[in-house]
């Protein structure tokens, strides 16, 4: 039945509601009281008139009946009554008219007419879930716990309460006012600290957490009572997830060690950021990847004039092209994919030079510790010439602010990829010139879920029963989401002077190992049935990450979870010249001279400035 034919149905349904029960109040009360039936013939058509009325004023025959909700039926009654108010008044200004004749009417139709809407709702209901069934041979229900009796609880079970497939068991709520009440008929059974009890005691298949903003430390709290079960723990989609329309309110999430490891959510100054991107020209550098991908994806919510996506993968620009299209057609934002090498310093210049962007966040880098440690002469040209090219270009177009991506691990590197990261720092902060291009380096830790890092390796490495490989049971890590490293270098960006070092607040380090064992866990696997085992520290690889070294360290605070570190440059000749000292060496004495150097263990001195073929050690 098409939408004019429902709509058809209704209005003849509620007119013959109206007519029946205006003749049944008659028939009955006539014997009684004797009644006069033009006067009541005048009230039906005035009724029957404003109820139509206000009916397609509230849209009450557009509404899809089957979720028909407790405010649709109120508002449904009140139409009745005003139209049942008016039309009385109105007719008892030319004629008298049975008060309990009005009253029986009245009571009749305010609640059939609303009632016709539970009834359909639940006879659709039925026949909806007799067709689930019908189409399962065998429906496998999954007895649920929730955790949350709150607005997200409530939403969440009200919409998944009438599926088949669904059987709620009970809720967990910390708060003492809801112990022994109920949402949508699901009892309050407990607490949390009573999760691992109740899952014996109601045989429950998984447990669910319905709290949309939980904290990650909540998160892991909830998630270790159901540690000794072997049950499933998922969640509810968080708000964010909702909006973006990456899940439905409906539908269940996997728990994600990104979830727990990370933490409250930083709040921008908005404002700020909006008048730096708004209506501006931005170039993102290595925008195909972890990070560069996701502060295009920050950038423009601020509705910028252009966005250059600029990597040297062809594929990766086009997916993230592909992705941000259709949200920049719609706020007209000019999206240019840019296919270009930052080590082709024509190519390079050429697109600064075309495009003059006023602002510049340099992600492109080669990041991965062991690989870059076999291939120095690789990192030199992508990390160092590529981030000169980049910020020179940069200078020279004209750009109002630069900052480049960078890593603890540019801190006392040990490893061919910190040391060419600390040498870009040092270029980069060099070039900063005052009145001209504000050149900025920001600095953070591992980003969970990135290209290279360990979480994809382990997840694999469960995925086929074991075992998880750690290099040291004692290494450390800091650990930040995807989405909050880029938010905070778009802060970060907002807050440039010239020439700082910005340090991103990591929080507390993280054992490799721990990390490991909460993937276990979150797999639904036992410790014991996977092992862990240590292969060894990698070429390259420190036991800890520093953000700063100790003659860095400082608490100027700028901003929330972002501090400037007191980093001390070699000057920017010094640095220059040692770049090009650097470009015939072989691997093995590359790889020794950048150590060096990012370490400040090697000067160039006076003589050294005029002939650039030879280095003193300091």
């Amino acid at each position: 039945m098409n939408r004019t034919m429902k709509r058809i149905t209704l209005i003849t349904l509620d007119l013959t509601v109206f007519y029946l029960t205006g003749l049944f109040s008659y028939l009955f009360l006539s014997p009684l009281v004797g009644l006069d039936a033009q006067p009541m013939v005048t009230s039906l058509l005035i009724s029957i008139g404003v109820y139509i009325a206000l009916s397609f004023y509230f849209r009450l025959f557009d509404k899809i009946n089957r979720y028909t909700s407790i405010r649709e039926t109120i508002v449904h009654a009140l139409v009745v009554t005003f139209a049942f108010v008016v039309s009385d008044i109105v007719t008892m200004l030319f004629a008298p008219l049975s008060m309990r004749f009005l009253f029986l009417w009245y009571l009749l139709a305010v609640m059939i007419i609303p009632a016709s809407r539970v009834g359909w709702r639940i006879i659709m209901e039925h026949r909806m879930k007799k067709e689930k069934i019908n189409g399962k041979e065998e429906l496998k229900t999954l007895r649920t716990l929730i955790v949350g009796a709150g607005e997200g609880g409530g939403l969440f079970i009200r919409n998944l309460q009438h599926d088949p497939a669904i059987e709620f068991v009970g809720i967990v709520d910390d708060d003492d006012n809801k112990k022994n009440t109920t949402v949508y008929g699901v009892p309050v059974l407990g607490k949390t600290k009573d999760i691992e009890n109740l899952i014996d005691t109601y045989d429950v298949d998984q447990v669910t957490i319905a709290i949309p903003s939980i904290s990650s430390k909540n998160l892991e709290r909830i998630v270790s009572y159901c540690n000794e079960t072997d049950i499933k723990v998922n969640q509810m989609p968080s708000v964010e997830d909702m909006v973006q329309g990456t899940y439905e309110v409906n539908e269940f999430k996997e728990i994600d060690v990104t979830d727990l490891l990370g933490r409250d959510e930083v709040k921008l100054d908005m404002e700020k950021i909006a008048t730096q991107l708004s209506g501006q020209t931005i170039l993102v550098s290595g925008a195909g990847g972890s990070i560069g991908s996701e502060i295009c994806r920050q950038i423009i919510r601020f509705s910028p004039k252009r966005i250059l996506l600029l990597g040297h993968g062809e594929n990766s620009i086009y997916l993230i092209n592909r992705e941000l299209k259709p949200f920049a057609d719609q706020n007209n934002i000019d999206l240019v994919p840019v296919i270009a090498d930052i080590q082709d310093r024509d190519r390079i210049f050429k697109v600064m030079a075309q495009y003059k962007p006023d602002r510049v966040y340099h992600a492109a880098a080669h990041k991965h510790v062991p690989l870059m440690e076999y291939n120095p002469t690789e990192a030199v040209k992508n990390n160092v010439y590529g981030t000169k090219n980049m910020a020179e270009g940069a200078k020279a177009a004209g750009v109002q602010s630069f900052v480049m991506v960078s890593t603890d691990k540019a801190v006392n590197p040990p490893n061919v990829m910190g040391a060419t990261k600390r040498i870009a720092e040092m270029i980069v902060t060099g070039l900063n010139e005052e009145g001209k291009t504000n050149f900025v380096a920001v600095r953070f830790g591992n980003v969970l879920g990135s290209r290279g890092s360990v979480i994809p390796v382990f997840k694999d490495q469960i995925k086929k029963g074991g075992p998880i490989t750690v290099t040291d049971f004692h290494m450390t890590r800091y650990f930040m989401t995807i989405p909050e490293a880029s938010r905070l270098v778009l802060q970060a960006g907002s807050l440039a002077r010239g020439g700082e070092i910005f340090v991103l607040d990591m929080g507390e380090p993280v054992k490799i190992v721990d990390l490991a064992k909460q993937m276990i866990q979150l797999s639904g696997a036992k410790n014991k049935d996977i092992k862990i085992t240590e292969s060894g520290i990698r070429p390259g690889e420190k036991l800890y990450e520093e953000l700063l070294s100790k003659s860095e360290n400082t608490k100027k605070q700028v901003y929330e979870k972002i501090f400037i570190g007191k980093v001390t440059n070699a000057p920017l000749n010094e640095v220059l010249k040692f770049v090009q000292t650097i470009e015939q060496l072989e691997d093995g004495e590359l790889k020794e001279q950048l150590i060096d150097f990012a370490n400040g263990r090697i000067e160039l001195t006076t003589e050294d400035t005029q002939d650039e073929s030879s280095l003193a050690y300091a």
